[in-house]
């Protein structure tokens, strides 16, 4: 017989793997990683002039795409922001190796943080796969994904002495140096989607604890197949 057990610490653990999931892949979407110092539209190198209104703007750049300006006719200026990355046979200087190793660690974390969305909304009815408890298999499952967040995170830095990071920050920018940039929301973000993706790793052993719990041992015996302990 298949009993749906819902507990607060279920459900917690549940909502925030669905929120980290949804974080993470915010943040690798986002070209607001690195912001470069203002400048005008459509040049790299002039500087601002007495008198001259032109706005300024600050470029943006993620793990594969960018946000800049164009300059355009009639003094009009259109923001353009889409991926750099046309393969990822391109040379390191215009997509740094360290970041093609960054995305594919990002994309196999998220991968597993997906699958464990799908195993928390189960676990509510099915408890056990193959013997082992789903609770303990998605907890694993999400450690070793934030162990992958965890590398994505430290080889990031590592590509900033690129030619296409220079362009942004300048070229003082060297690995693990940022020259004339800043670092954006989303690298935070990432940053706390990682440190979250530990917490429901931890979680799940206390998803596990409550399904298992008196009060739903007496629910069961009471011949209750819906249980919600809230």
């Amino acid at each position: 017989m298949c009993y749906v057990i819902v507990t607060s610490r279920t459900l917690l653990w549940t909502l925030l793997t669905i929120a980290t999931s949804l974080a993470m892949v915010a943040a690798v979407i986002t070209p607001s990683w690195l912001i470069g110092s203002p400048r005008k539209p459509g040049l790299r190198s002039r500087s601002p002039t007495p008198g001259n209104n032109e706005e300024m703007y600050s470029p943006t750049l993620g793990i594969y795409n960018r946000c800049t300006k164009i300059h355009q006719v009639d003094q009009l200026f259109t923001d353009s922001c889409a991926p750099f990355v046309t393969s990822f046979g391109m040379p390191s200087e215009e997509f740094p190796n360290f970041w093609k190793a960054a995305l594919v660690f990002f994309a196999f974390g998220i991968g597993l943080m997906v699958f464990t969305v799908f195993t928390s909304v189960l676990g509510c009815c099915i408890r056990s796969i193959i013997k082992k408890s789903i609770f303990t298999i998605s907890g694993t499952i999400q450690a070793i994904a934030g162990l992958l967040f965890i590398l994505g995170l430290v080889l990031y830095p590592a590509g900033w002495g690129s030619t296409r990071v220079q362009l942004v920050c300048g070229e003082s920018a060297q690995p693990f140096l940022l020259g004339d940039c800043r670092l954006g929301w989303t690298f935070y973000l990432a940053i706390g989607s990682t440190i979250v993706t530990f917490i429901c790793s931890v979680l799940s052993v206390q998803a596990e604890i409550s399904t298992s719990s008196d009060k739903v041992q007496d629910e069961i015996l009471e011949g209750k197949n819906l249980i919600c302990l809230l």
